[in-house]
């Protein structure tokens, strides 16, 4: 069958089209992060009971597109020592975050608590004798699309302890997190490298409005990560 010019000229500006239409989910963003604030947000969950617990790691939105979705975050997480609940059950209330994207305020999108080395169930030991988790919360809103997804990280007690956050908690399981994320990871066939970067100013120094009373050293970790 042969088109008219016409026709033929409208099929290939939609073939040009396609990338931008279908494309842009694998695009890397172009900003890190947005700071909550400057949006109305917190850097900040809310922990219902009036007080905060510290987003205290972001990965970067400049990381690789196929790592900033639920699923992606989740095989990431599961790179670096850290998997979904026991048996997918979550006790507790969801907290909720607001990232300044004009969303407002948003319950934490998972919650993924360390694996001691076994993916599968890993976690009910966590759920059994503490250890690090994580809250995630993607920054996509229509304000402040950076696309970054910003963690509260802490180390809590065993399940007799009522999983209250250890001393230090805050500070402790973010540098842990941190510390088994740097460098290259893999898991179900995907390979990560990650960086780090230390920043000030997004958190205060202190335990002013923090849960549990818990003094935070205001440093939020930015990690990169690209898929090899």
């Amino acid at each position: 069958m042969k088109l008219s010019p016409s026709t033929a000229l409208a099929f290939a500006g939609a073939l040009v089209a396609l990338p931008a239409t279908f494309g842009l989910a694998g695009q890397k963003r172009a900003t890190a992060y947005f700071n909550p604030a400057d949006g109305g947000g917190s850097m900040f969950i809310d922990a219902g009971n009036g007080l905060g617990e510290p987003l205290n790691v972001i990965i970067s939105g400049l990381s690789s597109p196929d790592v900033l979705n639920e699923d992606g975050l989740i095989n990431y997480a599961r790179a670096i020592g850290f998997s979904t609940e026991c048996f997918g059950i979550h006790l507790g209330n969801p907290f909720p975050a607001n990232l300044g994207d004009g969303h407002g305020w948003v319950n934490q999108t998972v919650e993924l608590r360390e694996d001691y080395g076994d993916a599968s169930a890993g976690t009910c030991l966590e759920s059994l004798i503490g250890g690090d988790h994580f809250r995630v919360y993607f920054q996509n809103g229509p304000s402040a699309d950076s696309g970054a997804a910003f963690l509260a990280v802490s180390k809590e007690e065993p399940a007799t302890d009522n999983h209250d956050i250890v001393p230090d908690g805050y500070n402790i399981g973010r540098d842990e997190l941190v510390s088994g994320a740097v460098g290259t990871t893999s898991y179900n066939g995907v390979t990560y490298s990650t960086t780090a970067q230390n920043v000030t100013g997004l958190l205060p120094v202190g335990s002013n409005g923090v849960n549990h009373g818990i003094a935070i050293d205001g440093i939020v970790t930015v990690l990169t990560v690209t898929i090899q």
